[in-house]
């Protein structure tokens, strides 16, 4: 099969693609044919040996990616939920397998749910590793409720564009942060107020909030304390934040690093079944261009997902 490996930590030059042996799924794993890859963080991030390079269990030669959608080509003993000619998606062997840029992955069962209906290969290659993340930090640690109110920084973008959405559905009322002109794309999501972070200080306007989703980190996660309600909760997804900071402000603080979740996922693929979760993708890109579309995902400013295509 055709795949993209690295045979060491390192840039964009690490990124090779070539021929790679096709798996063999092991018991309670489908070998599934790859239409495509969703592109995260994480993944350069580990090529480049951050990220979660210390828990591969065979590093070299590793091939990235965990969000995948395609098709069952067979499944391994023992599974039953699956057959051939399946249409999938899920976060296969996370954290420590990685797999998903190439023409096949052999993922355990569990990993995967059948693709909504109403996405395309990509847009369902885009949700699970970005909606699991946005779902684990809204509701398992911030507990949003109906009426609460949330400010979602980088709102625009992968994890974001998400986030907005379940917040919406859960009852929420969403303010994010964007340029300017993704103020009509996170409009037409639900977001019921866009700060434009290139003319106006956030906090100058936001008013008190219930929930920060910090995606940005540094400065503005710094900044967000202050417009929290008192016992209100900051979750973040880039960097710790402070307890010291937390504790003055008279609110709570957490980061959240994504966890496999098979029900959460399955709950997920409902709700973009039901229209109520959509997936915009910015771009695609071969698998012969992982160069590129690793160098557009680090800019920070996609809108949406960026993914590759493996056939």
């Amino acid at each position: 099969m055709q795949a993209v490996r690295i045979h060491e930590f390192g840039g964009l030059d690490s990124l090779k693609v070539g021929d790679a042996p096709t798996p063999k799924p092991r018991d309670g794993e489908v070998l599934v044919r790859i239409h495509a890859a969703g592109i995260n963080p994480v993944d350069w991030k580990t090529c480049a040996g951050e990220g979660v390079a210390s828990r591969l269990e065979d590093p070299f030669p590793f091939i990235p990616g965990w969000d995948v959608s395609g098709v069952v080509e067979a499944p391994g003993a023992g599974v039953s939920d699956f057959k051939a000619g399946d249409a999938v998606c899920g976060m296969v062997r996370w954290p420590w397998g990685g797999g998903g840029y190439a023409e096949y992955v052999a993922a355990p069962a569990v990993d995967l749910v059948a693709r909504p209906e109403s996405m395309n290969d990509a847009q369902a290659a885009g949700l699970p590793l970005a909606a699991l993340t946005a779902w684990q930090a809204l509701f398992d640690t911030a507990d949003l409720q109906l009426g609460q109110s949330v400010l979602i920084h980088a709102a625009a973008g992968g994890v974001g564009h998400i986030a907005v959405q379940l917040a919406k559905w859960r009852g929420a009322h969403v303010t994010g942060t964007a340029s300017a002109r993704n103020e009509a794309f996170l409009r037409e999501l639900g977001a019921d107020r866009v700060i434009d972070y290139n003319a106006t200080r956030f906090e100058d306007v936001s008013g008190d909030v219930d929930v920060v989703l910090d995606g940005v980190g540094g400065e503005i996660q710094e900044r967000s304390f202050g417009v929290l309600k008192p016992g209100g909760m900051l979750v973040s997804i880039r960097g710790r934040p402070s307890q010291e900071q937390a504790s003055a402000h008279g609110v709570r603080a957490q980061h959240v690093s994504v966890h496999a979740d098979a029900e959460q996922l399955r709950a997920i693929a409902d709700l973009a079944e039901a229209g109520r979760l959509a997936i915009h993708v910015d771009a695609t890109f071969p698998l012969e261009e992982v160069h590129k579309a690793h160098e557009m995902s680090k800019t920070g400013h996609t809108r949406g997902k960026v993914v590759l295509r493996a056939v």
